[in-house]
């Protein structure tokens, strides 16, 4: 059950951590309802949940060498891979990333969103 509360936070913090992104960073986008939202928050949350921990796994060496820099190309890797999620699925990707500068500031703002929503997600638990 706590591993379901916590899916479903990080879905809700991925939604508005892409609302926030399109927002602020010119040349990502997000054209689609709130359930489009939801499905986009969904595919990132399980990319994050499930092939993240893998790719960290894998690139571990590099992780320590870089000091840890190199989780921002995964994130965004991560990140990259929701509109071909999306797309492999059937549905129409509502999130459109034109480039590269657009994909690392929009990662480093989810990242950041994510990160406080975690941070008030733990305060809150004491």
């Amino acid at each position: 059950m706590k591993f379901i509360g916590r899916f479903i936070f990080h879905v809700f913090s991925n939604a508005v951590a892409i609302v926030i992104a399109a927002n602020l960073v010119a040349g990502f986008s997000f054209s689609g309802d709130i359930l489009a939202l939801a499905i986009a928050a969904l595919a990132l949350t399980i990319i994050n949940t499930f092939i993240r921990p893998v790719v960290k796994l894998l690139l571990g060496p590099l992780l320590v060498l870089t000091f840890g820099l190199i989780t921002i190309l995964i994130n965004a890797v991560c990140l990259f891979l929701v509109p071909y999620l999306l797309a492999f699925f059937g549905t129409g990707s509502p999130i459109t990333i034109a480039g590269y500068l657009p994909l690392l500031l929009a990662t480093i703002i989810i990242s950041a969103v994510n990160l406080v929503f975690g941070l008030s997600a733990k305060m809150g638990y004491k």
